[in-house]
């Protein structure tokens, strides 16, 4: 499932980011976006979600919500 789809509060495992830019990669990854990490969807807003990742909190906009998925 994508974080898009993902419950608020439930603390999830990023699986993997298909984002097919390196660029953006190197950029979620500088935030502690990558595979086996934990994250948890603080709330969902009309087009974009709040999210923890390690000890910050980030508003990823839609499309990148759906890019990066979770089990």
């Amino acid at each position: 499932m994508t974080l898009r789809e993902a419950v608020e509060g439930k603390e999830y495992i990023i699986s993997r980011l298909e984002t097919g830019d390196e660029e953006l990669d190197s950029f979620l990854f500088s935030l502690g976006c990558y595979s086996g990490e934990p994250i948890t969807v603080v709330s969902h807003k009309k087009n974009a979600c709040v999210v923890s990742i390690k000890d910050g909190r980030y508003t990823i906009d839609r499309q990148l919500a759906e890019v990066i998925f979770v089990d």
